[in-house]
């Protein structure tokens, strides 16, 4: 018997609509597409979507409960199949050195070298199933099975910003410092937040993400360029 969709309540100014408990990329395309549907409704103040869920906050003095129940549950029903557009990212990222500490052992771990976890890693493509844990800390599905690799033993205190990373069945891209039990595979340039732009943020939920290798010193070059103020790179099929 399929339980799905649920709709819980999270306190008094919150409903939690469930679709599933998987990693699927059509059931993340619902999430999202719930999404748009309710982003406008009146009394709703901010709309969080997850991998399997969306979170959905709301004023109790300007629409009720129950009433958000029901347009949540109308607006699932008549949900679109078609695929929207996404935003297409291509990340340069340096891998391994001191860019990425733990590639040589990830890859002695699955009796790959060091250039096969590259290759394979940076032919994926990927899609954003959410951004949290850190602002900007965006979770990417699609890592090819060979690269599912369980956590470290022990999680580093610190891992840097920009730091593109594999957890179990995913890979990620890290925003800002901040602990980590993830691998570190390498660094990009980009900085996927900053307070101080305009749009602080590059990356959202849906968003389909490739890698492009670099070298250490087209790193240096492109760390130089992401500094400036007005720095801020266009995505394909924005």
């Amino acid at each position: 018997m399929n339980d799905y969709p649920r709709f819980l309540a999270v306190g008094e100014r919150a409903l939690l609509v469930e679709f599933g408990d998987s990693i699927d990329d059509q059931l993340n395309a619902r999430v999202l597409a719930l999404a748009v549907a309710l982003s406008g409704l009146s009394g709703v103040s901010e709309i969080i979507p997850t991998y399997r869920s969306l979170t959905i906050m709301f004023d109790p003095l300007t629409v009720a409960f129950a009433e958000l129940c029901e347009r949540a549950a109308l607006s699932v029903n008549s949900l679109s199949s078609t695929r929207t557009l996404r935003r297409c990212w291509r990340v340069p990222v340096c891998y391994g050195g001191e860019y990425g500490e733990d590639l040589a052992a990830l890859a002695l771990a699955h009796g790959l070298s060091a250039e096969q976890v590259i290759e394979l890693h940076s032919t994926a493509r990927y899609r954003v199933y959410m951004v949290g844990f850190m602002p900007g800390f965006a979770y990417l599905g699609g890592l090819p099975e060979s690269l599912h690799t369980p956590r470290r033993a022990s999680p580093r205190v610190m891992t840097p910003a920009s730091s593109i990373n594999i957890g179990g069945q995913q890979t990620a891209i890290s925003s800002v410092a901040g602990p980590s039990g993830w691998h570190l595979i390498g660094r990009t340039p980009w900085r996927s937040f900053d307070p101080k732009r305009r749009r602080p943020f590059l990356f959202q939920a849906g968003d389909e993400i490739g890698f492009l290798p670099i070298t250490p010193a087209e790193f240096a070059r492109l760390s130089d360029e992401c500094r400036a103020a007005d720095w801020y790179p266009e995505p394909e099929g924005a």
